[in-house]
This record gives C-alpha cells, structure tokens and sequence, in this order.
C-alpha cells in the first residue's frame, strides 16, 4: 500500500509589500482584496495544524496542486518555499504552480525558483520543465502547469499545445510501463468545474489527450471545494479529485480547510494488465481542537 497526500491552496504566505511598484498593476486588486477580505479567512494557524497532522499520518509523499502565494510577491515565493520544507524535503513532496502563483508575467528567476527542486523530473538539473515526472513507489507523479498571467477579476489557465504534446507522450509511455500514472494540475479538467474566469481554457483538449491514452488519477485544486468526478479513459473513467483549501479558517461550512489521503494499491485481474485501487479519506480542520480531524467515510475512487 502506497499513501499519497493531496492538499492545495494554502494561501498561507504573509503580503509584506516592499514598495508601491510591487502593486502597480494586476495585484492591486488581489491587494485590496486579502487587507479587506481574505487574511480574515486563510489562516497560517491552521496550516501549521496540518502540516502537524500530516507529520503524524506519515504519508508515503505529499503533493501540492499550487496556489502557495497570494498575490505572487518576491517575498511571497520565498515564503512559499520555507512551507514546502515544513511539509518535507524535496524528495518526500512534489508541486506545481497555481494561478495566484503568476499573478504577473515574470521571469522565472522572479517567481517560483525558489520551489523549483520541489517542482523538477527526477535526476533533472537547471530549470523546471513542464510536464515533468517523478516515481515514488508504484505511482508516476505527472506534474502539469496551467499557471498563466490574467488580467484583474480573471483567474483561468492553460496548459498549451506544447505541454499537451509532451503530456500525451509521457503518459503513453508510463502507462506501457505499467505505473498509476497520477497527473497533477490546479485547474479542473472539467470545463463544468468552474466558471468561465476560473476555468481551465483548455479543458478539452487536455481531457482528449486522457481519452487517448489514459491516467489512473487526476489531482486538482482551485475551486476551495471537495470536487470528485469522473473524465472518459481509454479503459473506463478516469478518476478525478478536487481538494479544498488547506488553509481556509472555516468561513463557509463547504469549504473549511481539508486535505486528502489517498491510498494506492496494486490489483492484477483476470486479463493480467497491472490496475490499481485507490481508496480516498478526508482530513479536516476542527475549529475547536485547533486541529486535523476524520471527515466523513473513505471512498473508492477506482
């Protein structure tokens, strides 16, 4: 048995503004937004009892499907990396990017660098290269990037035809392989999982490249909500799941912070083709305790 932890959206890294210019544009409104609405919601405490809990469930890897930052600040990504170490070394978790983590079109050097051995191929050098893998146990981690720069109100994304050229290869070749191929992105691959300024631009033809050559697991943040679905596979539905924030304080019943477990078992059946069962539990934060709880009965996703 393989053990897998899925969280998302931390929103946990302070907004220290060092200087007008640092706002003078698209973030102004993310500004205005986290001083009047959103530091009330996503809270570092509650973080810092999930990465607790998470230390005490000792899972296999940890993933994280972007969304570290707020507004994309310098000073916001170095943070973001002093996070990923509390979560485990760079071996031990694997992330990718989300929207509010290219709030503004900046060189590399400028944003994510600093998460960059969290976010590169197994054995790669130099810079993060998307799609990228990396194995842990039975499962191929496929780490996808639909981070892009939007305009004010605006937060949808896109994976491109480059990156779906490359993804449809490595998927075909991981799945001859026989690995549960595990393919992380932030957006929702379903056009229907978020409105059309949060929805993923290329919804379909990412889902035609799964149709094609299939995944056993798709991993997603963004929308702050438990989201479990199904998209067309070569061989059968593809599971797809959808986490809450990691950080939210408990502003809306649906939406308190959560984080998922997922355990990964190898299963040969009759036509002997390695398949996989993957069993999904829930974490939830518990204003009261100050802590990490059980939410609800586990689920088969496959």
């Amino acid at each position: 048995m393989f053990s897998l932890a899925h969280l998302s959206d931390l929103h946990s890294t302070p907004v220290e503004v060092r200087g007008p210019t640092e706002v003078m544009n698209q973030r102004v409104l993310g500004w205005l937004s986290w001083q009047l609405h959103r530091r009330r919601i996503h809270r570092a405490e509650v973080v810092h009892a999930l990465v607790e809990d998470l230390h005490d469930r000792a899972p296999d890897h940890v993933v994280v499907t972007g969304d570290l930052t707020n507004i994309g600040l310098e000073s916001e990504f170095e943070a973001g990396r002093r996070w990923l170490e509390r979560l485990g070394a760079p071996d031990a978790v694997t992330a990718v990017p989300g929207n509010h983590d290219a709030y503004v079109d900046s060189p590399e050097s400028r944003s994510w660098a600093p998460w960059a051995e969290y976010m590169r191929a197994d054995a790669a050098l130099g810079d993060v290269t998307f799609p990228f893998v990396r194995t842990r146990g039975p499962v191929a981690l496929v780490g996808v990037s639909s981070s892009i720069p939007t305009p004010p109100t605006w937060a949808n994304g896109r994976v491109g035809e480059a990156q779906l050229e490359r993804l449809e290869a490595m998927l075909r070749e991981l799945g001859d392989a026989g690995w549960c191929r595990t393919v992380l992105v932030h957006h929702p691959p379903q056009r229907s999982g978020a409105s059309r300024r949060r929805a993923l631009d290329d919804a379909e033809a990412l889902c035609g490249v799964l149709a094609r050559v299939g995944a056993e697991l798709v991993l997603h943040g963004h929308c702050h909500r438990t989201m479990i679905g199904q998209i067309p596979g070569p061989r059968g539905p593809i599971p797809v799941a959808g986490v809450r924030s990691a950080s939210d304080f408990g502003s809306q019943r649906g939406k308190r912070a959560r984080y998922h477990l997922i355990e990964v078992d190898e299963r040969v059946p009759v036509d002997g083709a390695v398949r996989f069962s993957l069993r999904l539990r829930a974490r939830e934060w518990d204003g009261a305790s100050g802590s990490f709880r059980e939410a609800g009965e586990a689920r088969d996703l496959a």
